[in-house]
């Protein structure tokens, strides 16, 4: 039986769907004004992995990741840039779809916008209305008002007398406490607004995700799942306001990931502390990157350095090393690896140990391959099939070698070239092709035996 840890209980659970043999499941996606860095990365290969193992264990998996496409980040850049907003957030939708692709994810069954449900957020907007968990402000803003739901702060454990003693001076005055949350802006000049009965306006970001999820999946569904930082508020008032508009249950399970770290700190743009899914790609096959992220446990932080992407591209060239000149064959005999993926698997999506399952298979895949060739190829189609459910080994092997020997092979040609202008006292060419590895993360060391590099 599966067993998913639940952030609600702080404990883990059997999944038990509501609807049997069908799994609906709901993740906080991302606002499009940027490009995705690696902590959103995270976000979309854990929650492919986990919707990939179930959809391996036979459930019918209705997977929902919404895109957020309105909001003050989105507004400022564009105002910014001096670009129209749809411009913005098409063009970096795009690139969201192309850097998910490149990292083996497969697309969400649904992946709505939040200004394709102003409909369904007016609505659920009047309903909290109707239902006196809101209350309009003099300045037109529709604000929740946390004091009426009893269970706020239930998952993330933040209590409200906590909260308050913990609060900022500066505190908006037109809300009746200032915990109370943004359900509709009132429209400013020069914004995006949409009509409402409380007067133009756009909606807060709490309250697009519950309108989504619960159009989109129902009321009441199996998981919710995002990021860490997501926890409180943003997750807290999904549920504030959802129970409070639908009067049931919102969510059954509720997942999180953990950081990705640098040097302690959490991997975020408001920190400048990131790096862009597409710069890590420009030095490691996408493959590395999703195999580096798997190689932590979901809930755990995971630290992020070269020399641990370094790591994970020789792993990940050892596995593929061992099924190199193989061929598909019959089921395997040895249903021991395969009941062991599986036991770690349910156990909360244990990657790290999953992947010690595949090395396994490996070792004995390189003992057969002397002794018994057929024995063999069985063990290569169970590693090929098992590391598919990790969203893994699904190359050919020569392919895969052939592109980690180029990484190295271009940096050991462009070395050659900037030797050979130093000879010729091309100083500035030397320089262009130094300041170009630079920016691709190589240090380049000269000394008496010659030109060293290392990755930064």
């Amino acid at each position: 039986m599966l067993n998913i840890y639940n952030t609600l209980i702080k404990q883990k659970q059997p999944l038990t769907p509501i609807k049997p043999n069908e799994v609906s499941i709901y993740v906080c996606g991302m606002t499009v004004y940027d490009y995705c860095h690696v902590g959103h990365a995270r976000v979309m290969v854990v929650f492919d992995v986990v919707v990939r193992y179930l959809r391996y264990l036979g459930y019918k998996v209705n997977y929902v990741s919404n895109i957020t496409d309105i909001d003050d980040k989105i507004i400022q850049r564009a105002n910014e840039n001096k670009e129209d907003i749809n411009e913005l957030t098409n063009r970096f939708i795009q690139a969201m779809h192309e850097d998910s692709d490149a990292l083996g994810v497969i697309r969400p069954d649904n992946q709505p916008k939040a200004t394709q449900f102003i409909t369904e957020i007016v609505t659920m907007v009047q309903d909290l209305l109707n239902n006196n968990y809101a209350y309009v402000t003099d300045t037109g803003d529709v604000c929740y008002s946390v004091e009426r739901f009893d269970s706020y702060g239930n998952l993330s454990g933040k209590k409200l007398a906590e909260l308050r003693a913990g609060e900022r001076v500066n505190i908006d005055e037109s809300k009746q406490n200032s915990l109370d949350f943004v359900l509709w802006k009132a429209a400013k000049p020069n914004e995006p607004s949409w009509d409402s009965p409380w007067g133009a306006g756009r909606p807060g970001w709490h309250i697009e995700c519950s309108a989504m999820s619960t159009t989109c999946l129902g009321k009441h569904f199996d998981i919710h799942g995002g990021g860490m930082d997501l926890q409180f508020p943003h997750h807290e008032n999904e549920i504030a306001q959802s129970e409070a508009a639908t009067g049931e249950k919102f969510v059954n399970i509720w997942m999180h990931n953990g950081f990705v770290r640098i040097n302690d700190e959490k991997m975020s743009k408001s920190l400048g502390n990131f790096f862009t899914v597409r710069e890590v790609l420009n030095k490691y096959q996408p493959e590395v990157l999703r195999y580096f992220i798997l190689t932590s446990h979901y809930r755990s932080p995971l630290n992020y350095s070269d020399a641990d992407l370094d790591s994970a591209k020789q792993a990940l060239t050892r596995l593929y090393t061992a099924l190199r000149g193989l061929s598909s064959s019959d089921t395997c005999p040895d249903d021991s690896y395969k009941q062991h993926f599986q036991a770690v698997m349910n156990d909360d999506f244990n990657t790290p140990e999953a992947l010690a399952i595949l090395f396994e298979l490996s070792h004995a895949i390189n003992k057969a391959r002397t002794d018994d060739l057929p024995l063999a190829n069985q063990l290569a189609s169970e590693l090929k099939q098992l590391g598919g459910i990790l969203g893994l080994l699904q190359a050919e092997p020569e392919e895969f070698l052939q592109g980690i020997a180029q990484d190295s092979g271009a940096i050991e040609q462009l070395i050659t070239d900037r030797n050979t202008a130093r000879q010729q006292r091309n100083w500035a060419e030397a320089d262009r092709i130094r300041d170009e590895l630079q920016k691709q993360g190589i240090v380049l060391e000269d000394n008496a035996q010659g030109t060293s590099w290392r990755k930064i």
